[in-house]
């Protein structure tokens, strides 16, 4: 009995993985993330779309449930779950986000400010005008090829026959792998005469498109204040745009004045709105600025309107710059004009975008006009037929009445065959011999009803022939001359451009950039605290002087400096970093203050600080470092002043080493180490050697393999500072009397 052989094929599995990982991202790229250029829209917008108007729901009917819309597009062409329909439904209903909105949303469909729409059970969608009538018109006329489903029980474009460049009209934004595409809103008019531009004259130049295209036009409205880039995002198709809100000076209550936002970056929609709101207030707060007394969002359904009242002595134009450097009030749009075309994602320019779509637009108006000269040379046919037996009616009454079958009838009439056929005369059969029409013609000829024979009807299917040879004349010129074809499509942009057009929102133009002059701060004698946590607070010198016990009880740093100070953190990791004393926050006692992380380069996930100390005291003290692994050392902190304003190094560790300790001398004159399994060992500081901070110091105490050094003390008579970690006032005490566990060695040199 034969074994039937295996077939083994080897395969590296790194080449797997390589195929595997590059067919699921082009199917991303493809099928879910990117716009395509000819349309300028996602699958899930494509599909969402041609449901609708596969469902009527034109722009004209009454509305239909959402869920009924996301639930048919769910089943037939998008099987990606409901949430990613509804949400792309949400944005094309959302004027404040889509240069024009291309569906019509009944109900709460979100806000401006970030509020999510209402659950699709809920809200009610139909089609805009400008949708069904430049997305969806013609898809009967076979101007777009049409694709099966996922499961090959539906038919879906490919394309939406879309006439004109949506992907710049609308904009884009999505993440694919490896890939992002970001593309602004421009306005509809200024896309259209930039398109009548590229027809007439296809050598013209970006810079000449531009003189059409002025730059994006976002649907909040601002300012686009580096009008010079333009020209280079577009060439290059990247870039970044530079966005203001539009601020108005407005007089308030008492004459005082009133900055009123009634425009925001683009960027700003949404949760961003809350966060500016809270910017200022940390300005005010904080005290970068004291001008502004008072905020509130007064924005509606009307619009955005935000205001700020100030002071009866503001600088004005001072306190924009300082909210266009320090808030969200000027922000940048990253420009990404990234397409599929022609299958595989590409980076495109203005011109490249407009030649795509018109391209595309003569292919589907080619199409269409094909399609539809068919149907005219059909009609034709028909109508030569008819005319002709009109002529002869009496000839075909004659072998109707004749003949047994319709079969019969039609085979005479098409071939002139007569065997079978009684006729009254010779004269009749010979001219029935004589027919030649077509099957077409014979059909409907047959099909004929008598009332076709009165004298009007006649004259009328004449006048019907006749109109059917002009549009056939027409067509045939349009499809065969390339100056018709592009009259057709123009007059097509300008009905387009009458119709739905709307006058330019954002302002473009080239503006310094925000220069804010800060107000000198007057210097000011405060108290410094941070408690174990790592939050950092001031308070007035009175207070501290009147709640000493509690300051020093609730804090581990506590130090008393002037305002314009600044001060380093030395933490477990070996690092130093810098922070001003201004941008702590002058708070009441039992405020919580800020943490460390937001003020440096601090991170509290990755280090603990041992010790805080001002910058300018540093010159005048020495510093001990004491290690896990028990490498002590002396520096000079005249070592730690530098340029750097963020961090630098403040000693060199071994591998797998940290501080415990870090603290100033101050008189000091013993020093105690501790380890983890409870010995201890004290020795004069003046064994401890004074060395640089890129060192890593001498070996202070001998260690087991599994033990290290877990706190440091430095000692003098009564006096001690205390640092590396929470300390045991009963171990000091011990210590201070003279008892200690078992010694390890004395420092080596």
């Amino acid at each position: 009995m034969e074994t039937k052989q295996e077939n083994v094929i080897l395969t590296d599995y790194a080449e797997i993985m390589q195929k595997s990982y590059i067919d699921y991202a082009m199917s991303v790229i493809i099928s879910r993330a990117l716009p395509d250029v000819r349309d300028g829209l996602k699958p899930v917008q494509r599909r969402t779309l041609y449901d609708m108007y596969e469902l009527g729901i034109r722009y004209d009917r009454p509305y239909r449930k959402c869920a009924r819309i996301v639930g048919d597009t769910m089943g037939k062409y998008h099987p990606h779950g409901d949430s990613s329909i509804y949400e792309a439904l949400v944005v094309m209903a959302q004027e404040f986000k889509k240069g024009k909105a291309l569906v019509d949303g009944h109900g709460n469909f979100g806000s401006v400010e970030g509020d999510g729409a209402a659950a699709m059970r809920y809200t009610e969608a139909r089609l805009q005008k400008l949708t069904q009538d430049v997305f969806l018109a013609d898809l009967d006329k076979n101007v777009v090829d049409f694709m099966p489903n996922f499961d090959e029980t539906e038919k879906e474009p490919v394309v939406l026959p879309v006439r004109i460049p949506n992907l710049l009209v609308n904009g884009a934004d999505g993440i694919a792998v490896g890939m992002a595409t970001s593309i602004p809103p421009h306005n509809l008019g200024e896309v259209v005469d930039a398109v009548k531009a590229y027809m007439r004259d296809n050598s013209i130049s970006i810079r000449g498109l531009m003189r059409y295209l002025k730059g994006p036009d976002f649907p909040t409205g601002g300012i686009v204040v580096n009008k010079d880039d333009l020209l280079e995002i577009y060439e290059k198709g990247t870039g970044k745009i530079r966005l203001r809100g539009r601020v108005e000076v407005e007089k308030g209550k008492g004459g005082r004045k009133q900055l009123v936002i009634t425009e925001i970056p683009y960027t700003m929609l949404g949760a961003n709105i809350g966060k500016f709101l809270n910017d200022v207030a940390s300005l005010v707060e904080n005290k970068v600025t004291t001008d502004i007394v008072d905020i509130s969002n007064q924005s509606s359904k009307e619009g955005i309107r935000i205001v700020l009242e100030l002071r009866k002595d503001t600088d004005v134009e001072n306190l924009k710059n300082l909210l266009y450097k320090k808030t969200r009030l000027e922000d940048t749009f990253g420009v990404n004009m990234l397409a599929v075309a022609d299958g595989r994602p590409e980076t495109l320019s203005l011109k490249k975008v407009l030649e795509y779509h018109v391209d595309f637009l003569f292919e589907v108006t080619t199409r269409k006009y094909t399609t539809l000269l068919q149907k005219e040379r059909e009609k034709r046919e028909i109508q030569e037929g008819l005319i002709k037996a009109c002529d002869v009616i009496d000839l075909i009454i004659e072998i109707l009445r004749g003949s047994k079958s319709r079969e019969q009838a039609k085979k005479c009439l098409v071939e002139g065959v007569t065997e079978g056929i009684r006729f009254r005369t010779k004269t009749s059969e010979r001219k029935a011999a004589a027919l030649h029409f077509t099957e077409n013609q014979a059909t409907a000829i047959l099909e004929m009803r008598l009332y076709r024979l009165i004298g009007l009807e006649i004259q009328a299917l004449t006048e019907e022939y006749n109109t059917t040879r002009k549009n056939i004349e027409e067509y045939e010129d349009i499809l065969n001359n390339y100056d018709s074809m592009a009259n057709v499509l123009l007059k097509d942009l300008d009905r387009i451009k009458r119709e739905f057009s709307t006058p330019r929102k954002t302002s473009i133009e080239n503006a310094e950039e925000a220069v804010y002059e800060e107000r000198k701060q007057e210097p000011e004698e405060v108290c410094f605290l941070m408690d174990r946590f790592g939050y950092m607070k001031l308070i007035d010198k009175g207070v501290y002087e009147r709640n000493k016990e509690t300051a020093r009880n609730d804090n581990r740093h506590v130090f008393l400096c002037m305002n314009n100070d600044r001060i380093a953190l030395f933490t477990d990791a070996g690092k130093v970093h810098f922070a001003k004393i201004s941008d702590v926050p002058l708070v009441r006692l039992k405020d919580k203050g800020v943490p460390a992380d937001n003020i440096s380069n601090y991170d509290s996930t990755k280090e603990r600080i041992l010790y805080v100390c001002l910058l300018s005291s540093l010159p005048d003290e020495k510093l001990l470092f004491v290690t896990k692994q028990s490498l002590v050392k002396v520096v000079d902190g005249s070592e730690f002043i530098t340029a750097s304003r963020t961090s630098v190094a403040a000693t060199k560790l071994a591998d797998n080493d940290e501080l415990v300790f870090t603290g100033p001398l101050l008189g000091m004159n013993q020093v105690v180490l501790e380890s983890m399994k409870g010995y201890y060992l004290k020795f004069p500081l003046s064994e401890v050697p004074s060395l640089k901070k890129n060192s890593v110091g001498v070996k202070g105490m001998k260690l087991r393999e599994d033990d290290g050094v877990a706190h440091a003390w430095l000692l003098c008579s009564d006096r001690e500072f205390e640092g590396g970690s929470d300390d045991s006032p009963a171990v000091l005490a011990r210590l201070k009397n003279g008892k200690k566990g078992t010694a390890g060695t004395k420092p080596r040199h």
